[in-house]
């Protein structure tokens, strides 16, 4: 393997400087070369990393030599020992591995990447994108590049052809990449990044995500074990908040159990969860074997002795795999799901249960939302700002309803409140939750 570590800059390579636009020519020329080389392969081209990397290199040193006769030819001084290996260093960082990812990659506050073809945009939140320059010249590159990402991935069979059209990875920082062509008009790409350092919940609090209120009722049922389910739209900070509360109500001594279909969470991380195994869905390789849907994969997390179960997000048949979980023993677990409001989410839980092959009736289906979830907490959006807006506790069901009562209100422009007693006072306020303190400094009663 060729290393690619990037030593020091040289003082004379500032941008515009010569010795930074030869790192610009060259990587045009090397990459020219390897696509090249890729197009008379055709679509079986190996996408082994090491031997790409092999060939990169070597085009790089036959295009470094023919600077340097150049060089001498015209009277000009041959690049010394150690600008050379810096040049060196930045081509094979440009044109291995990330390549031209890595610089938009590396910047501060970029959330998402996204690249349509030659276009591509940087996403820093709050509704503020900005075009930047092409990381591929041509579709063609673009797959090229995407290619060797996998390739370099080392997970598995990812393959990105025309037989496999649709790949979904995790990169090295945690980033995920999804990547589609064919069945689209152009080669498109997306990468969803995570901040460098987790957001904590003094973080989110700072933010307007959570207020005192918010915040001390939502550990408090972390740590009393309760079952919670975190709603909002893509987007909203519902990973986010899942996070930072498990971070901070559950002890390092609990055994947890993630369960996703991309790897986000990153609890297994660290020192705050030493003892959590954190399991990924697999999708069917090229000849539609080896699928293991979160479904199974919840099944399977039961059997593991786990404390509690934390299932990134909930959106399919694993449903009643989670709500058979969280009312199984396995007290204090918790999952993210898409909703619009907190209500809205015994209506997906329905729908998506629906798609199980136990086929429950709404019934059977609200029984079981009943017996296996405590609380609701809905974060909403407003022009890009986020809050959690509402906390709902579901206390029983009733034929075609499941029972709740809205706990926590908190409209947009206005301070959060209780709106009636929780049910589970009692073991909230054994866990630092003290309803009616809150309730008597808002400076009002029940």
């Amino acid at each position: 393997m060729i290393s690619i570590n990037t030593p020091n800059r040289p003082e004379q390579a500032v941008e515009g400087s010569p010795l930074a636009e030869l790192v610009d020519r060259l990587t045009g020329e090397v990459r020219a070369l390897l696509i090249g080389d890729e197009r008379a392969a055709g679509a079986s081209a190996s996408s082994d990393d090491g031997e790409y990397r092999r060939r990169a290199a070597s085009l790089l040193d036959s295009a470094l030599d023919r600077t340097a006769a150049e060089a001498v030819r015209s009277g000009h001084a041959v690049l010394g020992e150690a600008d050379e290996a810096w040049v060196r260093s930045q081509v094979l960082a440009r044109v291995c591995g990330l390549g031209p990812l890595e610089p938009l990659l590396a910047e501060p506050g970029v959330q998402n990447i996204h690249i349509n073809g030659e276009r591509t945009w940087v996403d820093f939140g709050a509704g503020r994108r900005e075009e930047r320059a092409p990381v591929a010249s041509s579709e063609q590159e673009l797959i090229g590049l995407v290619r060797r990402i996998a390739a370099a991935n080392g997970s598995g069979e990812r393959r990105f052809d025309a037989s496999a059209p649709l790949l979904s990875m995790e990169l090295g920082d945690g980033s995920r990449l999804s990547a589609v062509m064919d069945v689209s008009r152009r080669v498109s790409v997306a990468i969803r990044r995570h901040p460098r350092q987790s957001l904590d919940l003094d973080d989110l609090q700072g933010s307007g995500m959570l207020d005192d209120l918010a915040r001390g009722l939502l550990v408090a049922a972390v740590r009393a074990k309760l079952n919670v389910l975190i709603a909002g739209a893509t987007g909203a900070g519902k990973t986010t908040l899942l996070r930072a509360l498990a971070d901070e109500a559950i002890g390092a001594g609990e055994r947890l159990i993630t369960i996703e279909d991309s790897l986000e969470l990153g609890l297994d991380r660290g020192d705050a969860h030493p003892d959590c195994v954190a399991m990924q869905a697999r999708p069917a390789n090229i000849e539609g074997a080896g699928e293991v849907g979160l479904a199974e994969l919840v099944r399977h997390a039961l059997r593991m002795s786990p404390d509690r179960v934390i299932v990134g997000e909930t959106r399919g048949p694993e449903t009643i795999a989670l709500l058979n979980a969280m009312s199984m023993g396995t007290d204090g677990s918790m999952a993210t799901i898409h909703a619009s409001s907190s209500q809205g989410v015994f209506t997906k839980l329905s729908a998506y249960t629906a798609q199980a092959p136990e086929r429950l009736s709404l019934e059977a289906t609200n029984l079981l939302i009943a017996s296996a979830v405590h609380l609701v907490a809905h974060i909403a959006t407003d022009r890009g700002r986020r809050r959690v807006a509402s906390i709902r506790e579901v206390v029983g069901a009733e034929g075609l309803q499941v029972i709740s009562n809205e706990v926590y209100t908190r409209p947009s422009g206005k301070a959060g409140e209780l709106v009636v007693p929780p049910a589970c006072s009692a073991v909230l306020a054994e866990n630092g939750f003290d309803s009616s303190a809150a309730i008597a400094r808002a400076g009002g009663a029940w």
